[in-house]
């Protein structure tokens, strides 16, 4: 069989398996994850140096394979076939390329689709300014979640949206808004820059992929003071942990400074794990923490460690707390009480709301 014939086959699979990733390592077999477990091809060859080699070629231009020999790591969006698109990141491991493939499907699911609630979703993105957060570890969804977002903002507000990605992943339609995106690399040089550019292009919404400097998060924070509605993700477990990591990017100076425009500007952080159903799929958890003046008043007094607490009281507002979204899965069924615990930051606690 053509090596085009194989890298197209290995996509195909990955589809009709409804895979989220496709793992292509020198010695072992192509490896799909599927529901969060990683189920290897066992009737596809193991890989080899030169298949790998060639595998990754296939998604490279000659000036991408220059940067790729000297950056040794890449990422890019790559369409199959006008029927799906891939986040890849292809990189070197022991002196061998590898490439890892996301799965990002055309259809942008709504909040009913994704499972998520969809009252408290309306009730955050009922604001013309301030800052959203999607938190989460990797692969947990937050990429989808933002799109669920913006594309309910698309269809329901006449807004002017800009998405700075790397790279870009979900493609929006324009609907009611007016949508622009932009990828890092080839239509901006930078997330810092592209946000300082954004104040001069009438904008009212703006979706940041992933905000990794303290200038991308400094200029996030003044956007949203200044009548602009930001969206973006971190790396972060829960809503108290995404505060205190916001703030301490910055140099002690200026923190008091971050603390303040963040307790006046912040709408809501939303965090998620997705989780293995009993009758197969994936289902979210979420915390949800909704901004009002008692949350502001602690992010001020530099009282995180109270967040928490504060979430489970204020259930009435449209908070919910993780343990609490994982226990409502234990009990309508939908996944076992051995995985609320592996994903529950507070088993104990978890345990007596389940009782």
């Amino acid at each position: 069989m053509a090596f085009q014939d194989i890298f197209n086959n290995l996509l195909e699979t990955a589809l009709k398996e409804n895979a989220s990733d496709l793992h292509i390592t020198v010695g072992r077999y192509p490896t799909l994850r599927v529901d969060g477990g990683l189920i290897p091809l066992l009737k596809e060859p193991l890989i080899t140096p030169e298949f790998a080699e060639e595998f990754v070629d296939g998604f490279l231009s000659s000036e991408d394979k220059k940067r790729f020999k000297e950056e040794k790591e890449l990422d890019f969006s790559y369409s199959f076939q006008e029927r799906a698109r891939f986040r890849v990141n292809v990189f070197h491991q022991r002196g061998y390329a590898a490439a890892a493939l996301r799965y990002i499907p055309t259809h942008i699911r709504d909040f009913t689709e994704l499972n998520l609630p969809e009252d408290t979703f309306t009730r955050i993105l009922h604001r013309s300014q301030g800052f959203i957060l999607v938190v989460g570890p990797t692969g947990q969804g937050k990429t989808t979640t933002l799109a669920a977002m913006i594309d309910y903002i698309n269809k329901n507000y006449q807004w002017n949206i800009v998405t700075v990605e790397d790279p870009i992943e979900y493609l929006f339609t324009s609907d009611r808004s007016s949508i622009n995106q932009r990828e890092v690399g080839s239509d901006t040089n930078s997330f810092a820059r592209a946000m300082r550019s954004m104040f001069r292009e009438d904008v009212n919404a703006v979706m940041i992929g992933e905000m990794r400097d303290p200038e991308t998060i400094a200029t996030a924070l003044t956007a949203a003071e200044t009548g602009h509605l930001i969206f973006s993700s971190l790396h972060t477990n829960n809503a108290s942990q995404t505060i205190d990591r916001i703030i301490d990017a910055f140099p002690g100076s200026q923190q008091t400074q971050v603390r303040a425009q963040l307790a006046g500007s912040l709408v809501a952080i939303v965090s998620q794990r997705l989780i293995t159903r009993l009758q197969g799929g994936l289902i979210p958890a979420i915390e949800v923490m909704i901004a009002n003046n008692a949350i502001r008043n602690l992010i001020r007094e530099n009282k995180t460690y109270e967040i928490d607490l504060m979430i489970e009281m204020e259930s009435q507002e449209g908070m919910v707390s993780l343990n609490r979204s994982l226990a409502s899965l234990v009990k309508k069924g939908e996944i076992s009480m051995e995985s609320a615990m592996s994903y529950s930051l507070n088993p104990a606690e978890l345990k007596s709301l389940i009782r």
